[in-house]
């Protein structure tokens, strides 16, 4: 039996997607930036893309989608676009649970003299938003915060934390990469001025991803070249993976509901059927959460003398379940190679040897009943095989 748990890293491409991508790739492969007739077949399939996308987080205009590589791309596009209109350095914020795409992002600021504020977070994750009201300064020209924290899967307040970036007039960017297709985004009701999504979480191709642009907000572009995507991101855009994003884009809208709803019990089950595990403790906000998200710390949180080697960490588990034709993570895909605390679980108040020890299964449009009562059983033999034996006195 195989199982794929890991709908947060990346997902399979659904058949509808793939049909459009040979579509593109066998008949409209022509430049959309050329005039002849090849390159307006492709300019016709590359609008039609953007309009499915715009669709899914209703932006009214289509032209406010800049396509990009994927959400890191976004991502760095919306902080150093902002960044770069300035002369002088001026005041960002962010939270202490954002991705890498946020975090070195900012980081690089700092190195051109900027000044960063990282939000404290709870110990689910969530964002105080009285927190950042006093964060604010006279000079923060931008707002950073994550929607659904990818390896813990807490949802942020973002309309409330945007709405008190407005009220200030500063301009306001959220990571929804986790949560676009799999929640409601309605940009005209959430006052957002940049959003990331990607098309790869939502049964698309990898290497297309968008940022959303409110109609009069201004970026600097960070790369020169042909001008394409409204000068915002240059590069011939690569159609086959756009195009096969709208038709994931279309699909998800008509879908999310329904898969939603799926999705959440699945989840709750999950939860549930773990739940008298000593050796898991969940992470993340059960209330506000992504719907298709699962977190653990592993240990023994028992009353036992006993505990876990320190040589157990969250990849510990995830090599024994592949093992076992279950495919989940260890925290973040993007830090997957490196055996190092998870800046995300120590922003929660964790220790360094728990912020080891986070693993992530996420659920999928395939993912069936079986497969979570198949997983919860077969998580839980390893985890009984991972302890040390107990040693009996001899009399």
């Amino acid at each position: 039996m195989q199982i794929y748990l890991d709908n947060s890293a990346t997902t399979a491409p659904r058949s509808e997607v793939i049909a459009k991508m040979e579509e593109i790739l066998s008949k409209k492969w022509g430049n959309p930036s050329s005039l002849h007739s090849w390159g307006q077949r492709a300019a016709t399939e590359l609008e039609e893309a953007r309009i499915k996308v715009a669709s899914l987080i209703n932006a009214s205009n289509p032209e406010s989608i800049i396509f990009t590589s994927g959400g890191v791309e976004a991502n760095n596009l919306a902080i150093i676009g902002v960044a770069r209109r300035y002369k002088n350095p001026q005041h960002i914020i962010i939270s202490s649970v954002e991705h890498s795409a946020v975090t070195q992002p900012a980081s690089l600021l700092e190195q051109w003299g900027w000044q960063v504020t990282r939000l404290p977070v709870n110990n689910t994750g969530r964002i105080n938003p009285l927190d950042l009201k006093a964060a604010i300064r006279s000079n923060t020209v931008l707002v950073s915060i994550i929607y659904g924290q990818s390896e813990v899967g807490t949802l942020q307040p973002i309309e409330t934390l945007a709405q008190i970036a407005a009220e200030r007039g500063i301009l306001f960017h959220t990571d929804a990469v986790q949560v676009v297709g799999r929640l409601p985004v309605d940009v005209q009701r959430l006052p957002v001025d940049l959003l990331s999504l990607s098309s790869h979480k939502i049964y698309g191709p990898q290497g297309a991803g968008a940022l959303y642009v409110r109609p009069g907000v201004e970026l600097t572009p960070i790369l020169a070249g042909g001008g394409q995507e409204l000068g915002k991101r240059s590069g011939t855009q690569p159609l086959p993976a756009i195009a096969g994003f709208g038709v994931a884009a279309e699909i998800a809208a008509a879908q999310m509901s329904a898969e939603r709803s799926r999705l959440i019990r699945l989840r709750d089950r999950l939860f549930d059927l773990l739940a008298d595990c000593h050796y898991l403790k969940p992470t993340g906000d059960r209330l506000y959460r992504l719907p298709h998200h699962v977190s653990f710390i592993v240990g023994d949180f028992s009353d036992s003398k006993e505990r876990m080697p320190e040589a157990v960490t969250g990849k510990t588990v995830v090599r024994q379940l592949n093992l076992a034709g279950i495919g989940i993570s260890a925290g973040s895909a993007c830090h997957s190679g490196k055996l190092s605390p998870s800046p995300i679980l120590l922003a929660m108040g964790y220790s360094e040897l728990a912020a080891k020890r986070g693993i992530r299964l996420s659920l999928g449009r395939d993912t069936a009943i079986a497969d979570i009562d198949w997983t919860a059983m077969v998580l839980k033999q390893i985890l009984d095989r991972l302890m040390p034996p107990l040693v009996t006195s001899k009399r």
